[in-house]
């Protein structure tokens, strides 16, 4: 049986974050992940700030994700139809993009591969137990293996999880959202980003994200437990896809370019166990996704650098849990108590009409306001005098050169 100094379970962005960060810092890390790359991944595919500056620190190259498509402004449309442009800072840098998740992931499995990572793909966890020193995992096509941590990145659904009797019985996720490419998207609108506050949607909201070449991610998500069931998510789509202003935005040549998909959102980071014996959860597998947009993609990679980080600083299990507990408290619990707090805002038509009207009402409220919705800093940062810092509410973008 082999021994390793750690494994990583799944090696979506919060795995490879946490593989790549291990192996830079001289550990002996085996990835692991059911599938293979490049696959599909049910997501938005949108970047925010926060995404951006953790994938230029981990060493991401842009240019090896062929559908990185930098975006310039948002169009929120409110549920009476008002809508409202809210510009990003034009540089240096960029606050937002969207990427096909098929590639940005392939891409970092690579780097993680390239930084030193042994990765497998096409190999599934059957087991894991834990002992006072160590974790060790019974994995399809490999045997056994046996680390002194393992690091969960394998989802909301986290076989580790099940298997070292740490799941939530019936859990289902706090959001479902649905998806679909539509090629074919040529009209200027198309290559912008859109929100829309429908008002039979709320808290939830649809989207078009443009990734280049004429396609569009166009999809919605809805909160478990208000507004329609998520049983006719399927139903509404067709009602959806034809309301005017969303094909004025696709235009008259667009068509799905694959089948519409689905999948469960978790937003629960401050209340589900983060780590047990000898494993530290991250990404979806910590339930650390924004409660207010599911925009989980920064978070993953944060999450999965700071368990890395803490294996790294050493100093016994009990300190690396803490320590891990800690920063992961610090860096996201007070920005997602916040978003679910302005979530249940945006449930209400008359405060989300107003709450739009408001932040559109000057220049200075869009372009600000922009910063704060794609996570330029921390959504809580006023509330955190800790996390302060010069240039907090003005720094460059990520990958200022480009």
């Amino acid at each position: 049986m082999r021994r390793v100094d750690a494994v990583v379970v799944g090696a979506g962005p919060a795995g490879a974050a946490a593989a790549a960060t291990l192996a830079r810092a001289g550990r002996d890390v085996v990835v692991v992940d059911r599938a293979r790359f490049p696959r599909d991944k049910c997501c938005g595919d949108g970047l925010t700030a926060l995404a951006l500056r953790e994938l230029e620190a981990l060493g991401l190259d842009p240019d090896v994700v062929p559908s990185w498509t930098r975006v310039a402004e948002a169009v929120v449309r409110s549920p009476g139809g008002r809508e409202v442009v809210y510009p990003l800072p034009p540089g240096p840098g960029s606050h937002s993009v969207v990427a096909r998740r098929a590639e940005l992931d392939a891409a970092l499995v690579q780097l993680a591969r390239d930084a030193g990572a042994e990765v497998h793909e096409g190999h599934a966890l059957l087991d894991a137990t834990e002992t006072d020193d160590g974790v060790r995992l019974t994995v399809d096509g490999i045997g056994e293996v046996s680390a002194a941590w393992a690091v969960g990145a394998d989802g909301m659904w986290s076989p580790l999880r099940k298997a070292l009797d740490a799941a939530t019985p019936g859990y289902l996720g706090e959001w479902h959202a649905f998806r679909q490419y539509f090629r074919g998207a040529t009209t200027e609108d198309a290559r912008r980003l859109w929100v829309w506050f429908d008002a039979d949607l709320l808290p939830g909201y649809a989207w078009s994200f443009p990734v280049g070449e004429g396609v569009v991610n166009v999809g919605f998500g809805l909160l478990r437990g208000a507004g329609t069931p998520i049983r006719d998510m399927k139903r509404l789509w067709p009602d959806l896809l034809d309301r005017p202003h969303v094909r004025r935005v696709l235009g008259p040549t667009a068509e799905p370019e694959e089948p519409h998909k689905a999948w469960p959102i978790p937003a629960r980071v401050d209340g589900i166990l983060l780590t047990t014996r000898r494993a530290l959860f991250v990404g979806d597998a910590a339930a650390a996704t924004d409660p207010m947009t599911g925009e989980g993609i920064g978070q993953a990679l944060e999450t999965g650098r700071l368990a890395a980080e803490a294996i790294i600083a050493g100093g016994g299990a009990a300190a690396i849990r803490d320590g891990y507990t800690r920063t992961v408290q610090r860096a996201l619990v007070p920005d997602h108590r916040l978003a679910r707090r302005l979530g249940g805002v945006l449930g209400r038509r008359s405060l989300a009409e107003a709450a739009i009207r408001i932040t559109g009402s000057t220049g200075w409220t869009r372009r600000n306001f922009g910063r704060w919705l794609f996570e330029d800093y921390p959504r809580a940062l006023l509330l955190t005098p800790g996390r302060w810092h010069r240039g907090m509410f003005h720094g460059p973008g990520a990958y200022p050169d480009r």
